[in-house]
C-alpha cells in the first residue's frame, strides 16, 4: 500500500477537522441563534459544496488561490508560500469543501438547546460566556462532535477537489483516493483493493462514531426527567 498516501490523508483530515472546529464553530453558533433577515444566503453559501461538483468548486480554487490572484501572491510575498499544488492549498480547498459537514451538525447541536435554560441562566446572573461554557456548550456536544469526526471523514475520501488544486505529486499533494486511483489505472488491482478495503473501514468506523454518538444523545433526552 501508499502509506505516503495514507499518512498525508490522515494529516490533510486531521487539520481540516481542527480548523473546521475551531472556525465552524463561531459560524454554527450564529446560525442557530441569528434571527437576521438575510441568515438564508449565509445557510445557501455554506451548504453550497453539498450540490456543487467538486471539480467545479476546484477549479475555482484552483484560480482563486493560483499565483496571480490577490491571495496566491499575498502568500508567497508574506510566507514564501505557494498555495496551488502544496499541502497548504490542499487545507485551504478541503476546508471550504468539507464546510457543511462541520457546520449543519454543529448548528443543529445548538438549535437543540432549550433557550428557556438560557433564560433563567441570565437571571440567575449568569455572563454570555459561562451560560455558552455550561450550557450551550455541553448540550451540543454531540453536535460538535458529529460535525469534527464527519469532517475528518470526508477530507479522508476526497478526489475531485485536491487533484484540482494539488495535483498528483507523490509525497506532496497525493492523497489516498488519488493513489487508488493511480492503482487501478496502472492495472495494479490488488494494492487498489488493499488500499480500498482501508478506506471502507476508516469510512465505517467514523460513521459508526457519529451514530452511536446521535444514539446516545438521543436516549439522554428521552430518559431525561420532566417537570
Amino acid at each position: 500500500m501508499n502509506w505516503a498516501a495514507i499518512l498525508l490523508s490522515l494529516r490533510l483530515a486531521a487539520t481540516v477537522c481542527a480548523v473546521l472546529l475551531v472556525a465552524g464553530a463561531p459560524l454554527a453558533y450564529w446560525i442557530a441563534f441569528s434571527r437576521g433577515r438575510w441568515k438564508f444566503l449565509v445557510e445557501a453559501v455554506v451548504a453550497l459544496p453539498l450540490v456543487l461538483p467538486p471539480t467545479v468548486l476546484g477549479y475555482y480554487m484552483l484560480v482563486g488561490l493560483g499565483p496571480k490572484s490577490p491571495l496566491g501572491r499575498f502568500a508567497e510575498t508574506v510566507f514564501s508560500t505557494r498555495l496551488t499544488f502544496s499541502f497548504p492549498g490542499l487545507v485551504i480547498a478541503s476546508v471550504l469543501y468539507s464546510l457543511p459537514f462541520a457546520v449543519q451538525p454543529m448548528a443543529n447541536g445548538f438549535s437543540s438547546v432549550e433557550p428557556k435554560l438560557l433564560d433563567a441562566a441570565a437571571v440567575l446572573g449568569a455572563s454570555s460566556w459561562r451560560r455558552f461554557r455550561t450550557i450551550t456548550l455541553p448540550l451540543a456536544k454531540a453536535g460538535i462532535i458529529t460535525g469534527g469526526v464527519l469532517s475528518f471523514a470526508h477530507t479522508l475520501g476526497e478526489f475531485g477537489v485536491v487533484l484540482m488544486v494539488g495535483g498528483n505529486i507523490p509525497g506532496v499533494t497525493q492523497t489516498i483516493s488519488i493513489a487508488i486511483y493511480d492503482e487501478v489505472q496502472a492495472l495494479d488491482y490488488a494494492v487498489a483493493a488493499r488500499t480500498s478495503a482501508l478506506l471502507l473501514i476508516l469510512s465505517f468506523v467514523t460513521l459508526t462514531v457519529v451514530y452511536a454518538l446521535n444514539r446516545r444523545s438521543s436516549f439522554w433526552w428521552s430518559s431525561a426527567p420532566t417537570a
